[in-house]
């Protein structure tokens, strides 16, 4: 199960956001997504997790949970779909991307 995570606070990190989550169950990875240009946290961040079972225990957990000062938004992450235009607008074939 592909997990979106919002509002995080800036200095949660991909370890932070493991131990947070393995409370639930098995985490197969996690991502803070960074800015590319400062490379400071953009506060969210995808976790995966193998069973959707302990997924779903970890979104109804944490979802609203007081972390650092923040409240975290969880939810299953939708794929993302494709929009138009700019530099790379060709189709990324076979390309999931999730938000």
């Amino acid at each position: 199960m592909n997990i979106y995570v919002s509002n995080l606070s800036f200095n949660t990190n991909e370890e932070d956001l493991k131990d947070l989550f393995s409370k639930y169950g098995n985490v197969t990875s996690a991502k803070v997504i960074m800015d590319r240009m400062t490379n400071r946290s953009r506060g969210f961040a995808f976790v995966e997790m193998p069973s959707e079972e302990e997924g779903n225990e970890a979104l109804k957990g944490l979802n609203g949970k007081d972390v650092e000062g923040r409240t975290l938004s969880v939810s299953i992450a939708r794929e993302r779909e494709e929009r138009g235009g700019g530099r790379n607008s060709s189709p990324r074939s076979g390309n999931k991307r999730f938000f």
